[in-house]
């Protein structure tokens, strides 16, 4: 029997917050799915369709008394669902139902403490009246009014409705972010939301969504053929395994071996796809191609537009002679498609475009197979020790599209390509035995353009230096560097010089994200 893990929905709407994706991830964490839908594409017909068991208003940048600012729906209070108003999100809802919001020189940044005054069922079992409580507050203005029915039930120094509820409707605004870690108990208020006030079930797991999935897949392509490009990494190892699971032979696996993989790597894909899963795969050796036209460039971005372009010749090459094919298959993420979205329509919001979102060369004349595109990272992962992949291949840390050019500034060659993954082996394996592979977001090795004197015995070497890195993170977007203990340090860089023809110095990068980036390039 197929289950419907996504029959309870939260609908979450975005007024433009950097922070609107955690409140999804802290949604889904407590078993219910959850989207984001930009306020712009947002209407009560959009609303029903969805059909959603509560709805959570975002936070923003916007100024709730300035003109032509973000909205809900005016009907989305009269279609009696649960609706949980955060930041801007309280704001909106306040102005809107006939409360008022001014401009403040009193703003609260950071870490703040609220004091509960009465009992709700946003907090109840979670916060108790007369207790103080941190929470992390962002935002200028101020509600100076709540609408009519509505009161404060907990309030801060400079927030006198830090907390609000009306007395008959299921309607919650908070002016601190209860998604983000410094709210300390802010995880638990949103499972009350969604669990305690929406009436959510929190049946949705990975199991349920891998069956519903395979449905879709199936129903998608019927007898149709797909190919998919396998680079090795976690988010097409697992949307790979998962269309196989749906369709069989149905699928073919192209993966194009651009010489910038790391050590071992190319090996591994073809050993876990061919012959552990049977998936039929094609695996072109393109090193000599890519290598050619990347010796001596040394501009990141044309390093990006020379791999980008080669990768999508050798891929049509490669498509064309299987021939037949009516589906591309792509491990497009929910991420992904967020960040593809600009916000207000204007080209200028856009953080980042993503190569795989928005449609395909209109020559190749396929339809788009994307099975994780309503996933998270972490999701993708549990998703993959549910299809049964290997821990080394779902528990891998992220790897870029362009690979080791990347992490090599300055030009490229096979020797400096060669001394890179050799350091870059060590590193991981003195990381692994450490037992802190899994505590990292991503580390990796990096060589410098620069070479420094030694001395190696009696002689002098003029070599090149290399940069260790590695992180912290939930989600990519921001990064602290890991404290490793100078113990490691000096045990990881003693191996590289000792094993590493080519390395004389190495050096550990300290920088956070912001203001660095994770990868150098």
């Amino acid at each position: 029997m197929l289950h419907a893990p996504m029959t309870d929905r939260i609908l979450i709407v975005d007024f433009g917050s950097q922070v609107t994706q955690l409140i999804a991830r802290r949604v889904r964490e407590s078993g219910v799915y959850s989207e984001i839908h930009p306020f712009n594409k947002v209407t009560e017909e959009s609303i029903r369709d969805f059909d959603p068991k509560g709805v959570i208003l975002s936070g923003g940048p916007a100024s709730v008394h300035h003109t032509d600012t973000p909205r809900a729906p005016d009907g989305l209070f009269d279609m009696g669902l649960p609706v949980l108003g955060i930041c801007y999100g309280e704001m909106t809802m306040c102005a809107q139902l006939g409360g008022e919001v001014v401009p403040t020189t009193e703003r609260e940044f950071g870490r703040a403490f609220v004091d509960v005054m009465e009992d709700c069922p946003l907090y109840e079992d979670v916060w108790q009246p007369g207790e103080k409580y941190q929470v992390w507050m962002s935002h200028g203005d101020k509600i100076v009014q709540v609408p009519p029915g509505f009161r404060a039930v907990a309030s801060s120094d400079s927030s006198p409705f830090a907390v609000i509820t009306h007395e008959s409707k299921p309607f919650y605004g908070v002016q601190f972010h209860p998604e983000v870690v410094h709210t300390l108990e802010g995880a638990q208020l949103l499972k009350n939301f969604v669990h305690k006030i929406a009436g959510c079930a929190g049946d949705w797991t990975m199991a349920n969504f891998r069956e519903e999935e395979i449905a879709k897949i199936r129903k998608q392509v019927g007898d149709g053929n797909v190919i998919c490009g396998l680079s090795g990494g976690v988010d097409s190892s697992v949307a790979a395994v998962l269309i196989h699971e749906a369709i069989g032979d149905q699928l073919t696996c192209i993966f194009v071996d651009h010489g910038l993989l790391r050590q071992g790597e190319a090996e591994q894909v073809v050993e876990t796809f061919r012959d552990r899963f049977n998936i039929k795969l094609v695996h072109r050796d393109a090193s000599d191609l890519f290598i050619g036209e990347l010796e001596g460039k040394d501009d990141p971005e044309e390093k990006r537009k020379i791999i980008g372009r080669l990768f999508i010749e050798v891929f049509e090459e490669e498509a064309a002679k299987i021939g037949g094919a009516d589906f591309l298959a792509q491990g497009t993420l929910y991420p992904d498609v967020i960040e593809s979205v600009s916000f207000t329509g204007g080209p200028s919001v856009t953080i980042k475009s993503h190569h795989n979102v928005g449609g395909l060369p209109e020559r190749m004349n396929m339809s788009l197979v994307e099975p994780l595109r309503e996933l998270f990272k972490d999701e993708v992962r549990d998703l993959g020790r549910e299809l049964g992949i290997p821990e080394d291949i779902v528990g891998r840390h992220p790897f870029p599209g362009p690979g080791l050019a990347i992490r090599l500034p300055g030009g490229i060659t096979r020797e400096k390509l060669d001394i890179l993954r050799q350091a870059d082996a060590i590193y991981i394996d003195e990381i692994r035995k450490a037992d802190l592979y899994d505590t990292i977001w991503q580390a990796f090795a990096v060589l410098l353009p620069v070479r420094t004197v030694g001395v190696m015995g009696d002689d002098r070497t003029y070599d090149y230096a290399c940069a260790l890195r590695a992180v912290t993170s939930t989600d990519g977007m921001t990064a602290d560097y890991f404290p490793f203990d100078h113990d490691f340090l000096g045990r990881a860089a003693n191996r590289i010089i000792n094993e590493v023809r080519g390395i004389n110095r190495v050096t550990y990068d300290i920088t956070s994200k912001p203001p660095g980036t994770i990868e150098w390039e």
